[in-house]
C-alpha cells in the first residue's frame, strides 16, 4: 500500500488532527515503516504455528470472588440519624 499525501490527511480528517506539513511528512514515514515491517512479517513461514490470544498459558490468575462482608444493612442504618425500613430517610432536596 502506498501511503501518499491524500491518505495523510484522510486519516487526520477521520482523527480530527490538524497536521502540519512537516507533521504530515513524520506520519507518512512513520506509516510507511509500519507497512514495511508488516510486509516482512507476512513473509513469514506460520504453517503449524497455532494461534495465540495471550503469550502466557495461565489462563485464570485471578482469586475467587468471596463475598467476605455480607449483609450490614443494620450497621450501616445504626449511624444514620433517621431511616425507613431498609433504607436512610433524607429531607426532599427537589420541591414540585
Amino acid at each position: 500500500m502506498k501511503i501518499d499525501d491524500k491518505l495523510i490527511d484522510y486519516i487526520g480528517d477521520l482523527s480530527r488532527l490538524e497536521l502540519s506539513p512537516e507533521e504530515k511528512a513524520a506520519r507518512k514515514s512513520d506509516l510507511s515503516d509500519i507497512l514495511d515491517y508488516i510486509e516482512k512479517l507476512n513473509e513469514l513461514d506460520t504453517d503449524g504455528v497455532p494461534e495465540l490470544t495471550h503469550p502466557f498459558e495461565k489462563t485464570n490468575v485471578f482469586r475467587a470472588d468471596e463475598v467476605t462482608n455480607g449483609d450490614r444493612h443494620e450497621a450501616m442504618l445504626a449511624n444514620a440519624p433517621e431511616s425507613k425500613g431498609r433504607y436512610f430517610k433524607v429531607h426532599r432536596t427537589v420541591e414540585e
